[in-house]
């Protein structure tokens, strides 16, 4: 059966370098959760690999953020073109 998200865990030091780049870009404080997810999808509009990353604030404001790319092979370049809107 297929699963939406990949049996396979990413890898600890991809998924703390990811958190540490969004961190770093739109400078959040230590009370804000981040959360990486890597998700597969065979539908077709979606891509088969995606990488969601969510910033959840001490006030309660939650923003997403996704790239079309498993977590091992996202790159600074592709965090700093997220959106700076938190």
């Amino acid at each position: 059966m297929f699963e939406m998200f990949n049996p396979e865990r990413a890898d600890p030091k991809a998924v703390h370098r990811v958190k540490t780049l969004v961190s770093e870009k739109f400078v959040l404080d230590a009370g804000t959760i981040l959360s990486v997810v890597e998700l597969r999808c065979l539908e077709a509009d979606c891509p088969p690999v995606e990488t969601v990353i969510t910033a959840r604030k001490c006030d309660g404001s939650v923003r997403d953020w996704r790239i079309p790319k498993a977590v091992n092979d996202i790159e600074r370049a592709d965090i700093e073109m997220l959106s700076s809107q938190l």
